[in-house]
């Protein structure tokens, strides 16, 4: 069988700065038609890069040759699902990734705030129950998108599955693959990024520490968001879930567009805002958790996030 080679010259930028040259490259392909969109994914799994800004290959020639052991051709398979005694992780600790709800909570600005109320306070129950018995009942009032949310594709589609539809394998325990963008250059989290790992099954987490800013005013502006490339690469990609600790999946400074939240909950990838904590999860290893209660006709709900770290990362 015919096997072949790219050759080119290349510019790959990072997006916490710097960059990198490289001239009269040669990569081995698994197939002659790839694009250079394809061909420079492929170097940069090759080259194990992370945080890759942009790739862009001038003088491409893709000829027959034989590989060369090029890494990242053919992807190793993923041992992701195996449940086996051999691969099963020990049980380590829990980082709670949620912010706490509180009556006057803003979370998003111009939604309304969380107010709670007694329905039955301690002092009444006294005259309902036997001595010595006391109870608190509350009442919340709350929109979906309150603290730490889910949204399920009915949130953007009609016809979507609503929070009572989600299945509890796509929600519990999750491989955590976390990006580290806190010294990103850009607002927008380019689908480059993504191109050193394989994510299909994961849940992809966005840390770019904009949570330090949460409850104040200057967490509505300036916040930091998936591209649509980024979108639809973690679409093809095959994620279960992407998470992000900052305003929204989409930039809310575009004029309503939100094409992050459209691709992602189409293709039934559940969304994860307002993320807190992230830094003390580590890149890759962890579990991660984020279940809303089952409500039916509803598309987004607060959520107690979490990962569960192994042992070994946790020390």
């Amino acid at each position: 069988m015919t096997e072949y080679r790219a050759r080119f010259d290349a510019d790959i930028a990072f997006v916490n700065g710097g960059g990198l040259h490289a001239e009269a490259f040669r990569l081995d392909l698994p197939a002659a038609d790839l694009t250079e969109a394809e061909i420079g994914e492929l170097l940069v799994r090759h080259l194990g890069l992370t945080l890759v800004g942009s790739v862009r290959l001038t003088n491409l020639e893709v000829v027959a040759e034989a590989h060369r052991g090029s890494r990242g051709v053919v992807p190793e398979p993923a041992l992701a699902g195996r449940t086996d005694a051999a691969h099963a992780p020990a049980r380590g600790g829990l980082v709670d990734l949620s912010h706490p709800i509180r009556a006057g909570l803003v979370t998003y600005p111009g939604l309304p705030a969380p107010v709670i109320t007694p329905h039955l306070t301690r002092e009444a129950s006294r005259g309902v129950y036997a001595p010595g018995t006391e109870f608190a009942m509350d009442l919340i009032t709350l929109i979906g998108n309150t603290g730490t949310y889910l949204d399920s594709p009915f949130h953007r589609y009609a016809d979507g599955g609503d929070l009572a539809s989600l299945s509890l394998e796509t929600l519990v325990g999750l491989p955590a693959e976390v990006f580290r963008l806190t010294d990103a250059a850009s607002r927008g989290i380019p689908a480059e990024v993504f191109f050193d790992r394989e994510l299909a099954g994961t849940a992809v987490l966005l840390h770019t520490g904009f949570d330090r800013h949460f409850g104040t005013p200057e967490y509505g502006h300036g916040s930091p968001f998936l591209t649509e490339a980024g979108a639809r690469h973690l679409v093809d990609a095959g994620v279960a879930l992407v998470g992000i600790d900052a305003l929204n999946i989409d930039d809310t400074e575009s004029g309503g567009t939100r094409p992050a939240h459209s691709l992602l909950l189409e293709a039934g990838i559940h969304v994860v805002e307002h993320l807190t904590g992230l830094e003390r999860v580590p890149v890759r290893g962890a579990r991660f958790t984020a279940v809303p209660p089952r409500v039916e006709g509803f598309g987004t709900f607060p959520v107690r996030a979490f990962a569960e770290v192994p042992a070994a990362a946790g020390e």
